[in-house]
């Protein structure tokens, strides 16, 4: 209670967690219009099998509606995953960009916007194709290019404009604009959900005998208990961390050495919910080109392979192919993405340009190896989090819950939901604190 009327007391925390609420507020209300001349049949998008589950969670909700704001974020996040692993001694000159400090960045994120607008073009004509084949949406008018030009320049002017969004909040609000728009669809759909469960099993129960009544109330609490496990498995491993203790040697008076220490902090799942995306982007894929192609293609039976939620015979027996591959595909990505974000040959030259050291090992290649090996071991348990995460709501579904995938547990939802709550958490303390707003972002 205290912090909390630090909190207020505080004008210019305030003033931004205001302005980050108005922006929100803005942000939802376009994604409840729905894009003109465009009918919906909201049936078909409780069916999580589709394509349009994940995109719609990377839209912060907005896709569901069919909205003028139905890309969301998603182009911009595709752009910056490409800009990132291209400018990794890819491509030349964006690697030469990525080192030439403040000048470099805003290069890079002038062609991360550029991209994104060229990805928006594409993803909203073949989600139209896509939603039409599906029979998600009709038009209500004639099928012309003329048409189709009208409703996807719409689409993607409604991306750029959240994109805007996003860097309004990041500037002038709370948190990273991007991650906060996303964190507020996925939180403005649980009170839905966690409804949709209490009238399914204890309002559906409660007339009829008590050992039914009984039994709905029990796996009410069993679902909310579930939640609150998931978040509070997904907090811990969000925080938990691998220090590696660094000395760094300073020069006082003339030729005296004195060492200083400190931590390398490696976060076990420094990947964060990049592999699960990734993972899931794949997956969608096929059905994605299926359902593209024609309606007919997208109930073809070998697509269950590729549908980590459905269950596929396989001789006498059923086989969960599509969770497997899920997995294997999420293990793979952890490991990309942490080595991506650390690299352990360019930190080693850096401990030696500042005279930093680890103790016990010695500098250059066997500080290299050292990190290497501490950041796998790390990753391997920050990859088995991620897992249990993502598999555990798919179990609960097709077990506990029946099938039914309106319950369905969204463990990539949540693992984005505790991270941006820690982040805006952090930020708050840190300007509570009185720091700057500068010095609290350089922090994180």
């Amino acid at each position: 209670m205290k912090k909390l009327l630090q909190v207020f007391k505080n004008k210019e925390v305030v003033s931004r967690i205001f302005f980050t609420i108005m922006i929100i507020f803005v942000f939802r209300i376009g994604a409840a219009i729905t894009a003109p001349g465009i009918t919906i049949n909201e049936d078909v998008l409780n069916d999580t099998n589709n394509a349009f589950a994940l995109m719609n969670l990377l839209g912060g909700g907005a896709l569901q509606n069919f909205s003028v704001f139905a890309l969301g974020v998603s182009p911009y996040i595709t752009a910056q995953i490409i800009i990132q692993l291209l400018s990794m001694d890819v491509l030349p000159a964006l690697s030469e960009l990525n080192k030439q400090g403040q000048y470099g960045r805003k290069k890079m994120e002038m062609a991360t916007r550029y991209l994104t607008l060229m990805l928006a073009a594409v993803q909203a004509y073949g989600i139209i194709q896509t939603a039409k084949n599906t029979n998600w949406i009709t038009f209500n008018f004639e099928d012309s290019f003329i048409n189709y030009a009208y409703v996807v320049t719409i689409m993607v002017s409604g991306s750029m404009l959240v994109m805007w969004l996003g860097d309004q909040i990041t500037s002038k609000g709370i948190g990273n604009g991007i991650s906060v728009i996303i964190f507020a669809g996925i939180v403005a759909g649980l009170p839905n959900q966690i409804y949709t469960a209490f009238n399914k099993w204890v309002i559906t129960n409660w007339n009829s005998s008590s050992a039914l009544a009984m039994q709905g109330v029990l796996q009410f609490v069993l679902y909310i208990a579930s939640f609150i496990a998931i978040i509070a498995f997904v907090t811990y491993i969000e925080l938990a961390k691998r220090k590696i203790p660094v000395q760094h040697s300073t020069r006082s008076g003339g030729s005296e050495k004195m060492s200083k220490a400190s931590f390398l902090p490696i976060k076990i799942n420094s990947a964060g919910v990049i592999p699960v995306i990734f993972a899931s982007s794949l997956l969608m894929t096929p059905s994605v080109i299926a359902s593209f192609i024609s309606s007919d293609a997208l109930n073809a039976e070998w697509l269950k392979i590729f549908q980590y939620n459905q269950l596929v015979k396989t001789g006498s027996i059923y086989m969960p192919w599509g969770l497997i591959i899920y997995l294997v595909l999420i293990l793979a990505f952890t490991y990309f993405y942490a080595n991506l974000q650390i690299n352990p040959e360019k930190m080693a030259e850096d401990f030696q340009k500042n005279g930093s050291y680890i103790p016990g090992i010695r500098p250059g290649v066997e500080t290299a190896q050292y990190v290497k090996k501490v950041l796998n071991r790390v990753t391997f348990i920050g990859a088995m989090a991620l897992l249990f995460i993502a598999a555990l709501p798919v179990v609960l579904t097709l077990t506990v819950f029946k099938n039914d995938q309106s319950l369905a547990l969204g463990g990539t939802g949540l693992i984005i939901v505790v991270g941006v709550a820690l982040e805006l958490k952090n930020q708050i303390s840190g300007l509570v604190a009185g720091k700057s707003y500068d010095e609290v972002i350089g922090g994180m």
